[in-house]
């Protein structure tokens, strides 16, 4: 079988980083499945097989004055990840650099209006963001960095499932670029995937019809050197370790794909993670 196929549309020749001129969308298939199962067109609302992610889709540079950005389009869940760099540090940190996250979900990208949090966020949305920055500084010795702090903007447009592994997914390209545009670099790539359990089998990427009926709800975080989280919960009665080994086996293939998804955009503006 062949592997996904990418799909580049350029409005402007790519010699640099992105300007305010230049957007670049990367459209990346539904990937080839290892897995061959008898469920494929009735388990799966969409019909999707057991292992398969949605369609994805990066569109960069679509805040030209942030210092890196991607729009991801995880099949109909949209989150604009941003980053901004503040030439500081907390005065915790007594060398190298620093990275936070913040994460949102706009008032509309639910099934009824989601009100703003102005004051202070919710249980889940702290949750979330605070998942996202450890994932980010999994990403790089901060040490090393410059002194300075990368924000992670994640701003869930529409949600469908899976907007905290988008977000990571999303932030990690972000960050990318806008360390290179300091002459700095991650150190390797973070991706996540949703895992669940839904009528005793186990599936990759979850949307929210999935997600509000399944039996086990699993969130895997990762990069190319390995684990960085694993967030594993029953709905109901317990889980067996079989399926856990599952669930990680299906995550680690999941995120496999997203790295050579990851690598692909970042190509484009000269960037090799």
């Amino acid at each position: 079988m062949s592997r996904s196929s990418v799909q580049i549309r350029l409005s402007a020749p790519i010699t640099r980083l992105p300007t305010e001129n230049t957007r670049i969308i990367v459209a990346i298939a539904r990937p080839w499945c290892v897995m061959k199962d008898p469920m494929r067109s009735t388990l799966r609302p969409d019909g999707r097989a057991v292992d398969a992610l949605r369609d994805i889709e990066f569109e960069l540079n679509v805040q030209h004055q942030s210092a890196g950005s991607v729009l991801i389009r995880w099949g109909n869940t949209h989150v604009l990840c941003s980053a901004s760099i503040d030439d500081k540090v907390p005065t915790y940190r007594s060398e190298g650099g620093w990275i936070t996250a913040e994460y949102a979900m706009l008032p509309g990208s639910g099934n009824r209006r989601i009100r703003r949090e102005r004051n202070k966020v919710g249980g889940r949305t702290a949750e979330i963001q605070r998942l996202i920055g450890r994932s980010l500084r999994a990403a790089v010795d901060l040490t090393k960095m410059p002194p300075l702090t990368l924000w992670l903007d994640c701003d869930v447009i529409n949600a469908d499932g899976g907007t905290r592994c988008a977000s990571i997914t999303g932030a990690t390209i972000a960050a990318a670029i806008a360390l290179h545009s300091r002459g700095a670099s991650l150190d390797r790539l973070v991706a996540a995937a949703s895992i669940g359990v839904r009528d005793g089998h186990v599936i990759t990427d979850l949307n929210y019809a999935e997600d509000s009926t399944c039996d086990v709800d699993l969130n895997f975080v990762a990069s190319p050197d390995g684990i960085i989280e694993v967030q594993g919960t029953a709905e109901g009665e317990p889980f067996s370790h079989d399926h856990l080994l599952r669930m990680v086996s299906f995550g680690q293939q999941a995120t496999a794909t997203l790295f050579e998804k990851q690598r692909a955009v970042l190509a484009q503006v000269g960037i090799t993670l």
